[in-house]
């Protein structure tokens, strides 16, 4: 995808991706995958780690602030194989961007358990916070208008690719 002057290869963000969440791991690192984009590129990962991590996915649903004005998204539910409590865990997540929604999933991971230490390594930071959340891993950092949605997607042989929406 050609952004302006920016061209992003998901494919290829995947792999810087992947070796940043590589030096994230210890050895209780559990992956734990925001939905869709963030549970998509969680399971890729754990394939593809030499740790071979246990892996979950997590919905920030039921924890938004803006509930009121997106209602319950068709997000998926928060599916965690293994206890929290104690666990080391990154998140993973696509596109960074206002924190909103990692706030909501940070409350919702505490309801589960109280983990040992959360990071977080995401796809694209494209700054802009309206919280004070920093990703401790990012593949690529983009400035994007506030009225420009970008999302991670996967075709039909596992590939990713980026969608812009104006």
């Amino acid at each position: 995808m050609k952004l302006g002057q920016v061209s992003l290869d998901a494919e290829a963000l995947y792999l810087n991706l992947l070796k940043g969440v590589d030096g994230l791991m210890v050895e209780n690192t559990r992956l734990v995958g925001i939905t869709s984009g963030g549970a998509w590129l969680a399971k890729r990962l754990a394939q593809d780690l030499p740790q071979k991590p246990m892996v979950g996915v997590i919905s920030s649903a039921m924890h938004r602030d803006d509930f009121d004005k997106r209602g319950l998204s068709d997000g998926g539910q928060t599916v965690l194989p293994f206890e929290i409590e104690g666990a080391d865990i990154v998140l993973i997540d696509d596109v960074l961007f206002t924190g909103r929604t990692i706030r909501a999933v940070i409350n919702e991971l505490f309801d589960y358990g109280r983990p040992a230490r959360v990071r977080l390594a995401v796809l694209v930071d494209r700054g802009e916070r309206e919280l004070p959340i920093q990703a401790n891993f990012s593949a690529a950092s983009l400035a994007l208008g506030k009225e420009q949605s970008l999302a991670l997607a996967l075709n039909d042989k596992g590939n990713f690719h980026f969608s812009l929406e104006n």
